[in-house]
């Protein structure tokens, strides 16, 4: 003879499940709005490509490098993240890759030929990989639920930025090649 056992409206592993993936600390809470801003800085420039060579009077290799200089400082980079956050702490790291990220997305802005912001557009993907390699342990380590359930609030943070990151820079891009590195900056 078996025995069933009915589940119970709010009850059992869906509620469970919810219940530990909302509520979060704060600090959760801001780290993971903080990553969607920068996993935003990824594609934010995508949309301005050709608006930028144009006024710029660059080539496309040139503008190209807006996102190899991006991508390859911040995967270098991202390399030595964790000595630096075990040296420094996690939250230094985190405020530090957050104020270099503002500092450069604002002289990118106020760049005037496409080899500067290639060059800060380097060392934005530096303030990049401090933050989003930090972002990661601080919600790992911090968030309740277990590691699986943070790692998910993780990448779901990661998905809403990258997602909406050519979205925002399209619809600032409207205005001028200028306005989505001020998004970075807020």
């Amino acid at each position: 003879m078996s025995t069933m056992s009915v589940a119970r409206p709010g009850s059992g592993p869906s509620a469970n499940q919810k219940s530990s993936t909302t509520k979060q600390p704060k600090s959760v809470w801001a780290v993971a709005f903080a990553s969607v801003i920068a996993f935003m800085g990824i594609g934010l420039v995508d949309p301005i490509l050709k608006p930028i060579g144009e006024q710029l009077h660059a080539t496309p290799s040139q503008v190209t490098l807006l996102f190899t200089s991006y991508m390859l400082v911040t995967g270098v980079a991202m390399l030595i993240t964790g000595v630096i956050s075990s040296r420094f702490g996690a939250k230094k790291t985190l405020l530090a890759g957050l104020a270099i990220i503002v500092l450069f997305a604002a002289l990118a802005g106020s760049s005037d030929t496409v080899g500067q912001i290639v060059g800060f557009r380097a060392g934005w993907g530096l303030g990049n990989a401090l933050f989003i390699a930090t972002a990661l342990a601080t919600i790992v380590g911090s968030a309740t639920g277990g590691v699986a359930r943070a790692i998910i609030l993780y990448e779901a943070a990661l998905g809403i930025g990258i997602a909406a990151g050519p979205l925002v820079g399209g619809f600032l891009g409207h205005y001028s090649w200028r306005t989505p590195f001020s998004v970075s900056r807020s």
